[in-house]
């Protein structure tokens, strides 16, 4: 049930940018190490994820169909690569920052993290959807509560999102995926 309903929210994007031509998409997928970024790549690409392994530099999958293309660049969170991170940001049209939401003693590294992504030049203005990934976990956080502790109503030079997700379940992960086309696409036109 998992990999359809991932699937099915990739599709869903492109089949409401069926309009669109060759409307090309950058998304920089972020966040720190073991928080799901390459889970959620492997899902919406409908790939097995059974089989991750920590990701030691960048993926990337480019999926196409109805004259759109998605390049989903996945970039390793490990604290050697994360200096490296804004050498990946030219030319971005989403980041999507993935958060391990039961791992609370991470939440002030990956907000510090966040903060100094969003004063990066390459991402002025670039909207940003964050994944409050492992819902599907008793010690998860709630997304509200993320939301809060990374003051992301501060963020008023962009748009932005927070979905309580787990890419394990494919729950919320269809959620983020239309707030994508909602916002992203209609900017792009």
């Amino acid at each position: 049930m998992h990999k359809r309903e991932c699937k099915n929210g990739l599709l869903s994007v492109m089949q409401k940018l069926k309009g669109s031509t060759e409307l090309e998409l950058r998304i920089v997928l972020l966040g720190l190490d073991n928080a799901g970024k390459t889970t959620l790549l492997k899902c919406l690409a409908s790939e097995d994820v059974n089989t991750i392994t920590p990701t030691q530099g960048f993926n990337i999958k480019s999926v196409a169909s109805h004259g759109m293309k998605l390049n989903v660049w996945d970039i390793g969170g490990q604290r050697k690569i994360r200096p490296f991170w804004k050498k990946y940001l030219e030319n971005t049209d989403l980041l999507v920052y993935v958060i391990d939401s039961a791992d609370k003693k991470r939440f002030e590294e990956t907000g510090l993290e966040l903060s100094e992504l969003t004063d990066e030049e390459n991402l002025a203005g670039v909207p940003i959807l964050i994944f409050a990934n492992k819902q599907d976990l008793s010690t998860a956080s709630l997304a509200s509560e993320i939301a809060e502790g990374l003051n992301l109503h501060t963020y008023r030079d962009r748009v932005w999102q927070i979905q309580a997700c787990s890419v394990v379940t494919g729950e919320g992960v269809q959620d983020g995926m239309n707030w994508i086309c909602n916002n992203l696409v209609n900017r792009k036109k």
